[in-house]
């Protein structure tokens, strides 16, 4: 049965059907060749609405609504410009504002789409200005946007925590560790890239100016504090963190900042209720096709024809990074997830891996893989947005990918770069 699935899955995609096509097509035929015929249908109809059925679901729309709200709004400008004022003037400092930018509205919005449009729009122009190639911008922005994936919120570890009946709480706050992390080597390389290439600095801010740009920063600052300060105390679990983000955000762009009016919460909704759809079938058909998969017992064949089963904790951890990099390369991250982490939950069952070190390592490699070309989502996001040919926007992407792979090595060598803040908020 297996080669029948990946062949219909294969031919559909190169034919050029969404993704949600392919996953359905797959569980349905899995289902006949398993059962012998349709009659018991509703088996797989109930799997399928029972994917969407965990409470934890209810934060995806209510983040990408968050996100979509801030985006349109003031936020991501007054987290640029406070983040500007303190380290644009350093060598490289535009760069590094950028990826500090990034990591910053991804912490806001936990969208990586959304933080390539809110940080990316302003400050590639300025990079340009400034000496920066067009080829390290488009990287700059499209891999630092990326650290959304790790840092809280993120919508990969909530589809990854209702797959796997991992605490969400627990992820989120895992991957507070490594997106810094990231953060920090990213923002090594921006200045060593900006001396070889003699990139001049950016005038230096005033104390005063400082002060007035953490001033105007200091609402879209709340969203962190209230996400993470929120589970982290008990006050909210997560999907109430994403109920009080939405409230947060109108309350932020609609009455103090007065950027959106009335009529604009009609094009938001309309946007954030496409996006949930395509998530939410996506998920739909994917807990449909990874039962039929559990069922057929090929993800312990697989497993077992790899080796995979016997090689232990650091084994099977290289074999989630390099499966996951790999198809995130060619399939959107949310797929890859739903499809993956069952095929690997025996392996990790029997090697004794703590699921939220998992949970964060998967995260890391779909960021990676979103970024990576052929076909990683993220890619085309750019592409899309600045109007760039393909080549260009993939030339500078290799350093970047190289520290992110480096990341993720680096976490399976020290599980405390993710486990040490989780081990203090939940101990």
């Amino acid at each position: 049965m297996t080669p029948i699935i990946l062949s219909i899955m294969i031919v559909l995609l190169l034919l050029g059907f969404p993704m949600m096509i392919p996953l359905a097509t797959a569980a349905f035929v899995g289902f006949f060749l398993t059962f012998g015929g349709l009659g018991q249908m509703e088996t797989l109809i109930q799997q399928m609405m029972g994917g969407i059925r965990p409470t934890a679901l209810i934060a995806v729309p209510m983040f990408i609504l968050a996100a979509d709200i801030m985006t349109r709004g003031q936020s991501a400008g007054r987290l640029i410009d406070m983040v500007m004022s303190f380290v644009g003037h350093v060598k490289g400092g535009l760069a590094v504002s950028t990826a500090a930018s990034c990591t910053l509205f991804g912490a806001v919005s936990g969208s990586t789409q959304a933080t390539v449009v809110a940080v990316g729009s302003p400050l590639r122009p300025r990079m340009l200005k400034a000496g920066y190639s067009d080829s390290f911008t488009l990287a700059l922005i499209i891999n630092s946007s990326d650290i959304a994936f790790l840092i809280p919120p993120s919508i990969g570890m909530i589809i990854y925590g209702v797959i796997s009946g991992t605490s969400i709480g627990e992820l989120f706050i895992a991957g507070i560790g490594p997106g810094l992390l990231i953060l920090a080597m990213f923002s090594v390389y921006c200045v060593i890239y900006a001396i070889v290439r003699k990139v001049p600095t950016e005038p230096k801010s005033n104390w005063k100016e400082r002060a007035r740009a953490v001033r105007d920063a200091l609402w879209p600052l709340g969203f962190p504090v209230l996400i993470v300060g929120g589970i982290y105390g008990g006050i909210f679990s997560p999907t109430e963190a994403a109920a009080a983000c939405v409230l947060y955000a109108v309350l932020l762009e609609f009455v103090i900042f007065r950027s959106l009016r009335l009529p604009d919460m009609y094009t938001i909704a309309k946007s954030t209720g496409l996006i949930t759809a395509v998530v939410f079938i996506l998920v739909a058909v994917g807990n449909g096709f990874s039962w039929i998969i559990s069922f057929a017992q090929i993800p312990q064949t697989l497993l077992g024809a790899f080796g995979v089963n016997e090689a232990g904790p650091i084994g099977v951890l290289i074999a989630i990074s390099v499966s996951f990099f790999i198809a995130c390369m060619f399939v959107d991250p949310i797929v890859v997830i739903l499809v993956l982490t069952p095929i690997f939950a025996p392996a990790i069952a029997a090697s004794g891996l703590d699921p939220v070190l998992v949970g964060v390592l998967i995260t890391l490699q779909v960021a990676i893989g979103s970024a990576t070309p052929p076909f990683g989502c993220d890619i085309f996001t750019a592409i899309a947005i600045f109007k760039r040919p393909y080549w260009e926007v993939i030339r500078g992407t290799p350093p970047f990918i190289f520290i992110l792979i480096l990341a993720a090595a680096l976490i399976i060598m020290f599980p405390q770069i993710a486990l040490f803040l989780r081990d203090v908020a939940f101990t």
